[in-house]
This record gives C-alpha cells, sequence and structure tokens, in this order.
C-alpha cells in the first residue's frame, strides 16, 4: 500500500501550465505504476495518462498527447504531471493513483483542483 497526496494545482489563463506532484509514501514506490485521472464537474473520473516502474515508458490519452508530460522520481516517491497548453476543458480535480497493474489502479490520492480559465 502506499499513500498518495497531490499538490500543484490551481487557477490558470488558458494556454498557461502548471505542474502537478504526486507524493507517495509506504513502501516500493519504484515498483507501481503510476497514473493521473481528472473528474470535471457533472462528468465521470477519466484516465489522463500513466507511467512505468523506471519512467521510460508512459501512456497518454488523446487530447492530452502532446501537452501534457508524466515523470517520476523513484529516489523522491514523486511522480509529476507537467499540463502546458491548458484549455479551458482541462477544468478538472486531478486525481493520482498507483497500482502494480494498469489495470488496477488500488491506491488514490485526495485530488487536486485544476481550474483554466478563458
Amino acid at each position: 500500500q502506499v499513500q498518495l497526496v497531490e499538490s500543484g494545482g490551481g487557477v490558470v489563463q488558458a494556454g498557461g501550465s502548471l505542474r502537478l506532484s504526486c507524493a507517495a509514501s509506504g513502501r516500493s514506490f519504484s515498483t507501481y505504476y503510476m497514473g493521473w485521472f481528472r473528474q470535471a464537474p457533472g462528468k465521470e473520473r477519466e484516465f489522463v495518462g500513466h507511467i512505468g516502474w523506471s519512467g521510460a515508458r508512459t501512456y497518454y490519452t488523446d487530447s492530452v498527447k502532446g501537452r501534457f508530460t508524466l515523470s517520476r522520481d523513484n529516489a523522491k516517491s514523486t511522480v509529476y504531471l507537467q499540463m502546458n497548453s491548458l484549455k479551458p476543458e482541462d477544468t478538472a480535480v486531478y486525481y493520482c493513483a498507483a497500482g502494480q497493474f494498469i489495470s488496477n489502479w488500488s491506491n488514490w490520492g485526495q485530488g487536486t483542483q485544476v481550474t483554466v480559465s478563458s
């Protein structure tokens, strides 16, 4: 089990950037896939992207490809989501998740709000 705490959310104008962080505590962070999800008001939670154990492999949903970048620092037990060229439709609560399989996200953070104004 890992405990996850997100930070870095806020309000930004369209076209701006934010970097979200997710700090993990617990054991064996480097053995977990790390993912980001988001939930906009009135909508279901959606997958944003995930990153493999070493950070060498990443995968993104189409709507954020080329704008968002995942990275991780296993020494700091932290994963990052760099978000560039933000759009109003990126407004959501962003959640960090950890899982030992990408089909089973077993640990979740509390979420951080991102608001993009037009």
